[in-house]
């Protein structure tokens, strides 16, 4: 598939999702929604006939099915696992695809904290495989590795854990797949901690690439709400504007300021309707269920009251200052969460073999998922070569 045909397939696939999102809540009994999921649904779907909720189960089942053949991956170099690997004292879940084992390996962080890709990723990155060995990790405290150790591991969820568990993985997969080096994505949450691996073991990457990329947790709160207030006042009218003033800049003490921000802030960026077929894509995306949807809410949950104010109060210099590999940052050229004004300043101040920023046009926080087939021709074009021995002096030798 090339990858305009692929942009063609995801946005019907998006389509879809969400006329499935509209639906799913008629349902309950027939997809068996957990509290307090299925309780809302359940008096949303009072009158409806037993008949009409296995029909639409079956409808999903079919997008489904359908979806395991549209995104299988075949060949006689493919790889597709996915597992539990022992990683920093617990069992934690990967994923691995790609069309051939020759190709590099591409190692990507969820954001969040705790907003796991893999449930629902599978259009957006399915043309990366043609060109990638792509991992999807649910970190730990989210997703399906929530799913299995529960929240008892609370406690264990701090930065330098969870940068120490990424390393391990890496370590993992350079023996498991037989690569010397791969190259490391991090997407928002994921642009912090995946610098700070970069910056502890250079050794293990051939090259660093950040998106919704963090410069300075407290400015870029700063900044961000400045943008909301300016769309609130433009698109919502001066009440809108008047409750975001009333409200001031972060940081907030209750959930409701923060809400109230992120409203106008993925509004100033365009992320609304992605975000709202989210959960459609994970209701029909082949091999997971309910249940995933629910670890995949409660790990953002869970990582947001452990890791939240460990990352306001981490140290800018930490991950920034000098890199030892080429550092890339592509970037939504309207990103409001992570303010691209921002994550370009913060590539000229740091120093690395080399560095290159890329603003993507009509994109923002989630430029990697929106424009995934702009960002790949990124991937391809500048970073790919050096995983394949075309380094063109970028990358000292070691």
């Amino acid at each position: 598939m090339t990858i305009e045909r692929a942009g063609t397939l995801m946005q019907a696939i998006a389509r879809l999702a969400a006329l499935v999102v509209l639906a799913v809540t008629g349902v309950a009994s027939a997809l068996e929604l957990p509290q307090p999921l299925a309780a809302g649904a359940a008096s949303r779907a009072e009158g409806s006939s037993n008949a009409a909720d296995q029909k639409f189960a079956s409808f999903v089942e079919f997008i489904r099915d359908r979806n395991a053949q549209t995104y299988a991956i075949t060949g006689p170099r493919h790889i597709d696992e996915a597992s539990y690997v022992r990683i920093g004292g617990i069992d934690q879940w990967i994923t691995i695809r790609g069309e051939d084992r020759d190709n590099p390996v591409l190692l990507f962080l969820h954001g969040g904290p705790g907003d796991v890709t893999n449930p629902w990723s599978y259009p957006y990155f399915n043309t990366w495989e043609k060109y990638f060995t792509l991992v999807q990790w649910d970190q730990r405290g989210a997703g399906r590795t929530l799913g299995k150790s529960g929240e008892s591991i609370a406690p264990t969820m701090t930065i330098e854990r969870m940068v120490a568990d990424g390393i391990e993985l890496t370590e993992y997969l350079r023996q498991h797949l037989g690569k010397p080096e791969i190259v490391l994505v991090g997407h928002s949450w994921g642009s912090v901690f995946g610098a700070l691996m970069v910056k502890a073991r250079p050794d293990l990457f051939y090259a660093w690439v950040g998106t919704g990329q963090v410069a300075d947790f407290q400015q870029g709160n700063r900044v961000a709400y400045d943008l909301a207030v300016q769309t609130a006042r433009r698109r919502g009218g001066r009440s809108a504007a008047a409750e975001l003033e009333a409200l001031g800049p972060p940081p907030y003490t209750d959930g409701k300021g923060w809400q109230l921000l992120y409203k106008w802030r993925s509004a100033c960026e365009g992320a609304d309707r992605f975000l709202g077929g989210l959960v459609g894509l994970a209701l029909t995306s082949p091999g997971y269920s309910i249940r995933d949807i629910n670890d995949w809410n409660d790990g953002q949950l869970l990582g947001s009251r452990q890791l939240f104010d460990q990352g306001t109060k981490l140290d800018r210099q930490r991950f920034a200052g000098h890199f030892a590999v080429p550092v890339f940052v592509f970037q939504g050229a309207n990103d409001c969460s992570s303010p691209t004004s921002l994550a370009k300043e913060y590539v000229r101040s740091i120093t690395a073999p080399s560095k290159t920023f890329v603003a993507i046009p009509g994109a923002g926080h989630f430029a990697v998922f929106t424009q995934s087939d702009v960002f790949l021709q990124e991937l391809v074009t500048r970073v790919r070569p050096l995983a394949m021995g075309d380094t063109t002096g970028t990358k000292p030798a070691r």
